[in-house]
C-alpha cells in the first residue's frame, strides 16, 4: 500500500529550491487537472510550456507503453531505433543536419555553448572564446547557462562564475555591436524571452544578429527551449522570423511531458563534437525517442500549427475583454500560445498574487517575473476550456482587486 503524502511533506523532505502550490495534483486529462481533494483546475500553465498536447494524450501513452515493453535504456555505448527516427524527423523538418540528444533545455544550451567554443577553438584558435548573451535571458540552471542568463539573482550566489560571457540588451542591436568582435565565438538568444517577461524579438533585431555573427565568424545560437515545437504557430520560432541560426536548442514540448532535450546544428559544426568530447548517460534513450517521435508526428501538421494562431486569438480577445473591464494590464504580448500580460503600475510586482488567486478559482497560470502573468497552455486546448478558464481567471483578477482596495 502506498504511503499517503501531503503538501506539508514537501517542506519536511525536499530541498527547498521550490515553493510549490498549496495543492498536490493527482490526475489530469487534456487541459483539466484534479488535485488530491478532487478539485478541478483548467491548465493554462502547460507544465511551463511542456504539455503541448495536454495531459495523458492517448497516442503518447501508447507510444510510451509500447516502447516500455521493448527497450528502456542502454547508455550511450549503443544507439536505438526510436531516437534515430526522431533525429531524422527533426532534420527533415528544420535546417539541421545533425542532432545531439540530452535530457533538458539547460543541457541542450550547455551543449550548444560547448559546441560553439570548441568550434572556435579548433578552427580559429583558443583566443576566440567569447560568448554574448542577453540580460533577462534564461538559458538554464547549470553553472555555464545560469552565467549566460544575465540575471544576477540566479547566479550571484554561485560565484566565481565561468568567464568570457558578456551581456547585451535584448532587442537592442547597438548594444550587441558594441560587444561583438573577432574573438566572439557565439551569440545565444531566445527568439522570445520567456522567463524574461514573454518578450518577442523584433525581426530586424534577429536579422541584425545574423549579420553581425556572419561578419565576425561567430555562431548564432537560438534558444528555442520554450518557443519551439509549435508554441508560436510555427514548428520553431526561427521559421516565423525567417532567420536561420547555426545551432538551435529544443526541449520542453519536444517530449510532451517526458524529459528530453536536443541540440540541432549543421554537419560542419557538429563534426567538432567528436567521440569523447561530450556526452550524457540518459540522453537519447529509447523511451524519450518513442514519445518525442509521436509528439513531432502529432504537432508538425498544418492543422495543429494553424490552430495555435486561432487559439492565440481566443486568448487575446478574452484577455483584452477582461482588461477593458478591469484595467489591469498595460500590454498583452507574445506569439502563438506563449502570451504575457504585463501588469500596470497599480499592480506592479503582484504577478504571484494573480497566480495564487487563479489557483483558488480553479485555473493554473504562470508568471514571468514579478510583473507578468504568463499563459502557455496545450496547443490543442478546446475553445470551451479557454472560455471557462478565462472566466475563472477574470474572477481571480476581481478578487485581487478587492483584496488590494
Amino acid at each position: 500500500m502506498q504511503q499517503s503524502v501531503s503538501r506539508q511533506d514537501f517542506d519536511r523532505w525536499m530541498v527547498p529550491a521550490y515553493s510549490p502550490a498549496s495543492f498536490v495534483p493527482d490526475r489530469a486529462e487534456g487541459s483539466r487537472l484534479w488535485d488530491q481533494n478532487g478539485k478541478e483546475y483548467i491548465d493554462f500553465a502547460g507544465g511551463i510550456a511542456v504539455n503541448a498536447l495536454g495531459h495523458a494524450h492517448p497516442e503518447l501513452q501508447q507510444a510510451l507503453m509500447q516502447q516500455a515493453a521493448k527497450l528502456w535504456h542502454t547508455g550511450n555505448g549503443y544507439t536505438n531505433a526510436p531516437i534515430l527516427r526522431l533525429a531524422k524527423q527533426l532534420i527533415d523538418a528544420t535546417f539541421a543536419e545533425r542532432v545531439f540528444f540530452c535530457n533538458s533545455g539547460a543541457e541542450a544550451n550547455e551543449a550548444a555553448l560547448k559546441l560553439a567554443r570548441k568550434y572556435a577553438h579548433d578552427i580559429f584558435g583558443p583566443e576566440k572564446s567569447g560568448i554574448i548573451a542577453f540580460k533577462t535571458a534564461f538559458p538554464g540552471r547549470t553553472l555555464l547557462t545560469v552565467s549566460a542568463g544575465g540575471q544576477p539573482a540566479y547566479s550571484k550566489d554561485f560565484a566565481p562564475l565561468p568567464g568570457g560571457i558578456e551581456h547585451a540588451v535584448f532587442n537592442d542591436l547597438d548594444s550587441v555591436a558594441a560587444l561583438i568582435n573577432d574573438q566572439t565565438a557565439a551569440v545565444i538568444v531566445e527568439p522570445i524571452q520567456g522567463e524574461g517577461g514573454v518578450m518577442p524579438a523584433e525581426p530586424a533585431f534577429l536579422c541584425g544578429l545574423r549579420e553581425l555573427c556572419d561578419r565576425h565568424n561567430a555562431l548564432l545560437i537560438f534558444d528555442e527551449v520554450q518557443s519551439g515545437v509549435g508554441r508560436t504557430g510555427s514548428l520553431y520560432a526561427y521559421m516565423h522570423y525567417g532567420v536561420t541560426p547555426d545551432v538551435l536548442s529544443t526541449a520542453k514540448a519536444l517530449g510532451g511531458g517526458f524529459p528530453i532535450g536536443a541540440m540541432l546544428t549543421t554537419e560542419k559544426l557538429g563534426a567538432v563534437l567528436n567521440v569523447g568530447s561530450h556526452g550524457t548517460t540518459y540522453g537519447g534513450n529509447p523511451l524519450a525517442g518513442a514519445v518525442g517521435g509521436k509528439v513531432m508526428e502529432l504537432i508538425n501538421r498544418p492543422d495543429v500549427l494553424e490552430g495555435v494562431q486561432l487559439r492565440h486569438r481566443w486568448f487575446t480577445d478574452g484577455l483584452n475583454e477582461i482588461n477593458q473591464r478591469l484595467h489591469l494590464f498595460k500590454e498583452i504580448r507574445g506569439l502563438g500560445l506563449l502570451i504575457g500580460c504585463v501588469l500596470n503600475e497599480d499592480f506592479s510586482g503582484k504577478a504571484k498574487q494573480f497566480s495564487l488567486a487563479a489557483a483558488e478559482e480553479g485555473v493554473m497560470v504562470l508568471i514571468a517575473g514579478a510583473n507578468v502573468v504568463r499563459f502557455a497552455p496545450a496547443l490543442i486546448i478546446s475553445e470551451q476550456d479557454v472560455q471557462e478558464g478565462l472566466a475563472r481567471f477574470a474572477r481571480a483578477c476581481e478578487s485581487v482587486i478587492k483584496g488590494g482596495s
